[in-house]
């Protein structure tokens, strides 16, 4: 079956081309700026064959690192939401008889129930894509561009004709990186020559001209980066992706920024991975799926398994702050565990930390740490002590 031609797919394809203008540009910018350096800089401005050859060995290593991790960024395809949450034919004709609105709602919980969704809308629904027509997994979203839900959303740059997400992530964050330092690299060894450009010390050919914009596009180029690497750098540091610092994530008890920190090891880890050695290769050790993210500050859905029988209404109140009881990959999983043991020995020191404070208030205490909640409930809990007593 031929695809269907005419004027909308004419301007869908002259769209896709026009997309690549600004990857067009960079690949263009950063051609010249190699033959600026190596041959106009290194080969013909240089007179020092010590220098030249330490020049061109260091430049040839950042470049690349930073074309590896710029054609990984473009390259890489944007991970899409797996088959569970996509809607059946059954679902989808059930969707689509019901009237927006609380009916739907019930439909759409009843599909999410097994699913490891926490994240809602604005006003407490669940998150649906009705151009996808599946479920959205938390942290989510639909690129307008790339018609489609990505998963780990960050934005979509127009830089790398690619949506940044959670396939590509590390990979934009070393492009980012590789760039700056191939920029500052450039501006530290031509700052001299360039130096001698405003005071006449250089042979006058065409040399000179590319000596002196190779030093302001660089510099210019540095300006930018830094701060938008800066930026990215804080956002991996609070788990926090470029949407979700401009719109808080939506969970059951209401709007939080944090709600995806687990602290800035355990953050960075989330994104570069466990193995330290592949860190700075543009190499994918991203942990999980991109479908479910650890949190601890989720509260329980109704619809998930109730507190086993025989605990008191305290220790439920507690457990109302642990982590989802649906299910999240494995990768993931083990990111709420590490550091996490809990022995008898360190029981009793807490217990003797907190005194004579009653059973039921030191169960919540321990509950409460185990599940990630910090030391600020047990300096609140102590300072009520002589009330609740």
């Amino acid at each position: 079956m031929m695809a269907p031609s005419g004027p909308s797919s004419v301007k869908r394809r002259c769209r896709r081309c026009l997309y690549w203008i600004p990857v067009l540009f960079i690949s263009i910018i950063v051609c010249w700026s190699y033959y600026a350096y190596v041959i106009q800089l290194c080969i013909v401005s240089m007179d020092n064959i010590g220098e030249k050859v330490l020049c061109l060995i260091a430049y040839h290593f950042f470049v690349l690192l930073f074309v590896w991790s710029y054609w990984k960024t473009i390259f890489t395809l944007p991970m899409n939401p797996t088959k569970e949450f996509h809607l059946s034919y059954a679902d989808k004709e059930l969707i689509e008889r019901e009237p927006r609105g609380e009916s739907q709602q019930d439909v759409l919980r009843r599909l999410a129930k097994d699913l490891p969704v926490y994240t809602r809308t604005m006003s407490g629904a669940i998150r649906y894509c009705d151009r996808c027509q599946l479920v959205k997994p938390d942290r989510c979203h639909h690129c307008s561009v790339c018609d489609k839900c990505i998963l780990k959303m960050d934005h979509h740059c127009p830089w790398v004709n690619n949506c940044v997400g959670f396939s590509n992530y590390k990979f934009f964050l070393l492009f980012l990186a590789y760039s700056l330092l191939y920029c500052l690299f450039i501006v530290a060894t031509d700052l001299q020559y360039f130096i001698k450009f405003w005071t006449n010390g250089l042979p006058d050919t065409q040399a000179k001209f590319h000596i002196m914009f190779l030093f302001f596009a660089a510099a210019m180029f540095s300006v930018s980066l830094s701060s938008l690497f800066g930026y990215h750098c804080w956002l991996v540091c609070k788990n926090r992706s470029t949407l979700e610092a401009f719109r808080s994530p939506v969970f059951r008890h209401g709007t939080d920024k944090n709600g995806f920190s687990l602290g800035f090891s355990k953050n960075l880890r989330q994104v570069f991975g466990d193995e330290k050695k592949y860190w700075l290769l543009p190499i994918f050790t991203s942990l999980g799926d991109g479908c479910s993210f650890p949190t601890c500050l989720v509260n329980q859905d109704p619809e998930q398994a109730s507190t086993p029988s025989g605990t008191n209404a305290a220790a439920k109140s507690a457990d109302n702050h642990q982590f989802p009881a649906k299910p999240l990959r494995e990768s993931q999983s083990h990111l709420l565990t590490d550091s996490q043991s809990w022995t008898e020995s360190s029981c009793n020191e807490e217990k003797g930390k907190l005194g004579k404070m009653p059973d039921i208030i030191y169960r919540v205490v321990l509950s409460c740490r185990k599940h990630y909640i910090f030391d600020a409930h047990i300096h609140i809990l102590k300072c009520h002590k002589t009330v609740l007593l």
